[in-house]
């Protein structure tokens, strides 16, 4: 199993949750309004008069075989809309309850 952490502008709206549905994946966990930068490129997303855009998180866990799918996804999402940002994370999970 994978932990898949993707972090996106908010003017993705419902882009990502969408994205994971057509891939068969039902559940996740949504965090709205993150303040953040990314570490490469891109602008800062802080919410305040000067840099304005906010960020949205999902994480989800998926069998392993959907990690890969699902990362293909972002990066072709990523690759359309490249001043938006689009970053995901994915991690082992040893055990879940």
């Amino acid at each position: 199993m994978k932990a898949i952490f993707i972090v996106y502008d908010q003017a993705r709206g419902e882009e990502v949750a969408e994205m994971l549905e057509r891939l068969g994946q039902r559940g996740f966990t949504r965090w709205t309004d993150i303040a953040g930068r990314g570490t490469a490129d891109g602008i800062p997303h802080f919410g305040n008069h000067a840099w304005p855009a906010m960020n949205d998180a999902i994480l989800t866990f998926v069998e392993d075989g959907l990690a890969a799918p699902v990362l293909d996804e972002i990066r072709r999402m990523s690759a359309e809309t490249r001043d938006l940002g689009l970053r995901a994370f994915v991690w082992e999970v040893s055990d879940a309850f």
